[in-house]
């Protein structure tokens, strides 16, 4: 039985549904953007073009080409992309609330896990309520992990660049059971969702959620991204 027809809200959510699924199946080839053009027998500055997403709608013989080429149906290529999961490193130092957010979204972004001590911060919305209503709204979830949070008393070592000893610090702290309850938390969400570990610092290295997201990668084999 054929699938039903997709539905879009506007040309431009169809434009834009077609140039993430392109860009998808080139990259999971391993192709260029030259390579897709050659082989799908169009020019690279049309392919260009289409993996915008913009105005211009492409003919069918184009879509028709870029398929077979692919080896893919039509439909597949209207059928937006299943984001895969894994993790993202996120400080917000520098950033206002709005294009954090924009930028989380452009993720993809499933889960914003929170690994502050405490989720209060100066830079307005970012403190726990504030900021869970903003992702709400993008449709991100939020969870505040405080057990993987750092504590004052371990927060100069960041500071003052004696990192080695910081992290030494905090790895220890890792090992009580609610710290080991919220690692195993966090695992599982990175396992099936794209999860992003919030604190402030926007360097990873500086930061205590460098720990944190090593751990997790020693018990999932998972891709940590810095957010943009």
């Amino acid at each position: 039985m054929a699938a039903p027809p997709l539905e879009y809200t506007s040309d431009h959510d169809r434009a834009r549904t077609l140039a993430q699924q392109l860009r998808a199946l080139r990259e999971a080839k391993g192709w260029s953007r030259e390579r897709l053009a050659k082989e799908a027998g169009i020019q690279p500055k049309t392919l260009a073009r289409v993996e915008s997403g913009g105005a211009i709608q492409p003919g069918f013989f184009t879509i028709g080409s870029l398929a077979a080429a692919l080896e893919v149906c039509l439909d597949d290529l209207f059928r937006p992309p299943t984001p895969a999961p894994g993790l993202w490193s996120a400080g917000y130092e520098g950033r206002d609330i709005d294009s954090f957010v924009a930028s989380l979204v452009e993720s993809g972004i499933d889960v914003v896990a929170d690994v502050r001590l405490n989720a209060i911060s100066r830079k307005p919305g970012f403190s726990k309520t504030r900021l869970d209503q903003a992702l709400a709204k993008a449709g991100i979830e939020y969870i505040h992990l405080r057990a993987l949070g750092n504590p004052k008393d371990n927060r100069a070592p960041f500071w003052e660049g004696r990192l080695s000893v910081g992290r030494a610090h905090f790895r220890s702290l890792l090992g009580s059971d609610v710290a080991q309850t919220a690692l195993d938390q966090l695992t599982e969400r990175a396992s099936r969702s794209r999860v992003a570990v919030l604190c402030f610092e926007q360097d990873e290295s500086r930061c205590h959620r460098h720990v944190v997201l090593t751990e997790i990668r020693k018990r999932i084999d998972v891709t940590v991204t810095p957010l943009a």
